[in-house]
């Protein structure tokens, strides 16, 4: 019998569930700390949740590493940036149910006024006065992976048109060249794209502009995919509407003018933050690792890009 996959986990949860499966050994490890001495023989790496791209100094005391399995769907830190002949798993699947939550909530909230209601609330003031409603929506999807699919699940008890686009056409989903056609048909325009070179500025002035009157952009995607001044002169225009989980700068520093916009409702990139996400990555991350210790690549290998 081969020996056992020694995996780097850190968090002790996680070496609870991924000591679940057969043939794998999990080595709790401190991101802040000097490694195990396993590390020696250590062959796949589980970086913290939501590390930064210093994580990447980690594998400098790996020799034998083979692949870093990420908690997140998130890669952009670490694409490009491993050693020769390591390999990268996302943790897609893991978030995509909270995230798509999130997006549903937000466009509850800016449709029925909730941000307004609140600061009249906090001001002792009954602001009554007619809202606006999610139903009979166009919703444009910019991403069709698995947040884009729970996005989907979760609008349709709501009587909405969603419209799915992709990085390439195929059934049930446009390409990305039809964007400028359909952004001005859409109520709301949700991003939900990983940030590559392709994604980076994707939300331009020339994107925003083709938006309709009263539309609102929902960014759950990563802030560098909008163009920050772009998307506040909209907003200050009062033409456009926005909800975004994620901005560039992350986070906002105190004064920008984000703070400050009409129109924008703002949260501190929380839509995967929920008390089960921690057990769900490493669910995940046991089903990656489960095909490492047959010999195979793991499904969410990132391959270019993502």
């Amino acid at each position: 019998m081969s020996d056992p996959v020694v995996v780097l986990v850190p968090h002790s949860e996680g070496t609870e569930i991924l000591a679940e499966v057969s043939g794998l050994h999990p080595v709790l490890y401190d991101p802040e700390s000097a490694l195990p001495d396993e590390a020696a023989t250590a062959r796949v790496l589980v970086p913290p949740f939501l590390a930064n791209s210093d994580a990447i100094a980690l594998t400098d005391g790996i020799p034998n590493l083979e692949l870093v399995q990420l908690l997140t769907a998130g890669a952009e830190a670490w694409v490009g940036r491993l050693p020769e002949g390591v390999a990268l798993s996302d943790g897609r699947g893991a978030h995509g149910g909270a995230t798509a939550e999130w997006v549903v909530s937000v466009l509850l909230a800016v449709y029925r006024h909730l941000p307004r209601f609140v600061r009249a609330q906090d001001e002792g003031r009954w602001d009554y006065h007619q809202t606006e409603e999610l139903a009979g929506k166009k919703i444009l999807i910019v991403g069709a992976g698995d947040v884009a699919e729970n996005t989907v699940r979760r609008l349709d008890g709501f009587d909405v048109t969603t419209t799915l686009v992709g990085r390439t056409a195929r059934d049930g989903v446009h390409g990305m060249d039809e964007l400028p056609a359909l952004l001005p048909e859409h109520d709301a325009t949700v991003l939900i794209v990983p940030l590559t070179d392709e994604t980076r500025g994707m939300v331009d002035a020339e994107f925003l502009a083709a938006m309709p009157d009263g539309a609102v952009l929902v960014n759950g995607a990563r802030g560098p995919v909008c163009d920050t001044d772009a998307l506040a002169a909209e907003l200050n225009s009062e033409r456009l509407r926005a909800a975004v989980d994620v901005t560039d700068p992350e986070p906002l520093t105190e004064g920008h003018p984000l703070w400050e916009v009409p129109g924008l409702l703002l949260t501190p990139h929380v839509g995967g933050s929920v008390p089960l996400a921690m057990r769900r990555a490493y669910r995940v991350a046991a089903e990656q690792l489960e095909h490492v210790v047959r010999g195979e690549e793991p499904p969410n290998v990132v391959h270019g890009a993502y």
